[in-house]
């Protein structure tokens, strides 16, 4: 079984992604991080050195390599990665995935995104708390329906990361 956490940026889904497959004993894969290790770059010089054309595209070849990875593992995509090309489609279609989308409210996704907007490069560039939370209303707009073709919605609005685990083992079971 492979267990794919999806939702906006700064939804929990690496933080959750690490202590799931540490309680479940599974192993754990970033997509960016794999992304950065393949590149020796981050996410930001990335998308800064070879745009965000460049970036979509080996996002895809590394999404396809972890969908084809043999063996169960907990995996955590990028907030952008179901939203673009067919890549949810992809996901979905894929035996043995299931996937959990990491819900959270235009508020909360703000308070934690605010202070590290700086190494964020989609939203590096918004100056203050309420620019920021138009940005994120608009992209997740845009993104829910995507979001939403994931087999489970987990609410995270007010929850700690041990009662999203909680939520996402019942759906397992």
């Amino acid at each position: 079984m492979k267990i794919f956490l999806l939702g906006y940026m700064g939804s929990g889904k690496s933080y959750i992604g690490k202590m799931l497959s540490d309680q479940i004993n599974l192993n754990y894969y970033d997509l960016d991080e794999e992304i950065e290790k393949l590149e020796n770059a981050t996410i930001s010089e990335i998308f800064q050195k070879r745009g965000e054309i460049y970036f979509r595209k080996l996002e895809r070849k590394i999404l396809e390599d972890l969908i084809n990875k043999e063996g169960a593992g907990v995996f955590s995509l990028g907030g952008g990665t179901p939203c673009y090309g067919d890549n949810m489609e992809l996901i979905s279609k894929a035996d043995g995935i299931i996937s959990f989308h990491l819900k959270m409210s235009i508020s909360s996704l703000a308070e934690r995104l605010f202070e590290e907007r700086a190494n964020r490069p989609l939203i590096s560039h918004l100056d203050d708390r309420m620019q920021l939370e138009e940005f994120i209303g608009k992209h997740l707009f845009e993104r829910s329906f995507y979001y939403n073709q994931a087999n489970h919605v987990i609410d995270c609005n007010g929850k700690t990361a041990e009662m999203i685990i909680t939520s996402i083992l019942q759906k397992l079971k």
